[in-house]
């Protein structure tokens, strides 16, 4: 309890000084805890702590944990940041707060209509494959402010922000800055950009939401 309570204070100093460097109030960055692959006692340990917005990959994974802890902690945020595939959105809509992984017109489709099913309104993040990764979700960053406009004129969905995930090798801060460029002329609040590597540039570079695994949760099997 006190090593998490220690990486976690740890990794919110740092937002509040990569904040300060930027001129940014802290409180404008939303810390998500990646809890992928850690079993639910090691994420009561982070909700014990004070730590109330977390983030899974799967949907299955998250069905697995989430529905205990939320019963012991019902005041918390829970974000999908994984791909979502169109056959697991019922589940996810009905488990999840927000899906940071919106890439293509069939998924919008999904969701409009399961959300519209369930009486829910998720924030939804359009996924930006900003290194132009074949392997990679999300959409291409040309043709990002098209796929924003069919999500809100087609399919009536507000997308919040957006994401991405720089190519592992590369240097972070010109696909920060791509971002936040795409998000500032499609007028979106929310940019969800930095993990455990590079959080603090994120920060500096406009993130809203910065997705945080490992420097938490310690590392990973």
């Amino acid at each position: 309890m006190d090593e998490a309570r220690e990486r976690l204070a740890s990794v919110r100093a740092k937002i509040a000084d990569a904040a300060a460097r930027a001129g940014r109030d802290a409180a404008e960055v939303r810390l998500v805890a990646v809890s992928k692959t850690f079993a639910a006692e090691a994420i009561e340990t982070v909700l014990q702590a004070g730590q109330r917005e977390f983030g899974e990959n799967r949907v299955q994974e998250a069905q697995a944990k989430w529905p205990r802890l939320r019963a012991l902690f019902p005041r918390l945020d829970l974000s999908l940041v994984g791909p979502l595939q169109s056959n697991k959105v019922r589940d996810a809509v009905a488990l999840f707060d927000a899906i940071h992984s919106l890439d293509r017109d069939k998924l919008a489709a999904s969701l409009a209509a399961e959300m519209a099913r369930q009486g829910r309104a998720l924030t939804l993040f359009v996924q930006v494959n900003t290194g132009g990764e074949p392997q990679k979700a999300g959409v291409s960053p040309q043709k990002a402010a098209d796929f924003v406009r069919r999500c809100r004129e087609e399919y009536q969905l507000t997308v919040s922000g957006l994401m991405c995930i720089p190519p592992a090798e590369a240097d972070p801060a010109p696909h920060f800055d791509m971002l936040r460029r795409l998000g500032d002329a499609l007028e979106l609040p929310f940019l969800s950009m930095g993990m455990t590597a590079d959080f603090e540039m994120a920060i500096e570079h406009g993130a809203t939401h910065v997705r945080i695994g490992s420097a938490i949760f310690g590392a990973r099997s």
